[in-house]
């Protein structure tokens, strides 16, 4: 599964430089696949390429956010998420709707790092 940031953030930023994946951004600035990574270009699931450094519309305008797709709950990294490590009000939590095996979180990482 993926790490999701909740409502009980209180915008400190001690998460985002913690992220080996440059998943995490603050509240209302864009975002890149190429940040952080190894990518050049992405497809996107409906078959569109993209350069790695377009950037994104933020997820949330006004807490920080975790981008789904490159977070992989520091797997190939760290024992445990480094954002929930370091989170001083725990708003760093499991994602509900986003469940992802050992394996993916591993196959996520080498899609992202090509390691």
């Amino acid at each position: 599964m993926a790490i999701m940031i909740t409502d009980e953030c209180i915008n400190c930023g001690a998460c985002e430089p913690e992220c080996p994946n440059t998943a995490i951004y603050e509240g209302g600035i864009e975002w890149t696949w190429a940040g952080g990574t190894n990518l050049k270009e992405v497809t996107l699931p409906d078959g569109t390429v993209i350069d790695a450094n377009q950037k994104q519309k933020p997820l949330s305008d006004e807490f920080y956010y975790i981008v789904t797709e490159k977070c992989t709950e520091c797997t190939g990294f760290h024992e445990e998420p480094q954002c929930a490590a370091v989170c001083p009000v725990d708003c760093c939590v499991d994602d509900p709707d986003h469940r992802e095996t050992e394996e993916e979180l591993m196959a996520k990482k080498i899609f992202l790092h090509g390691e």
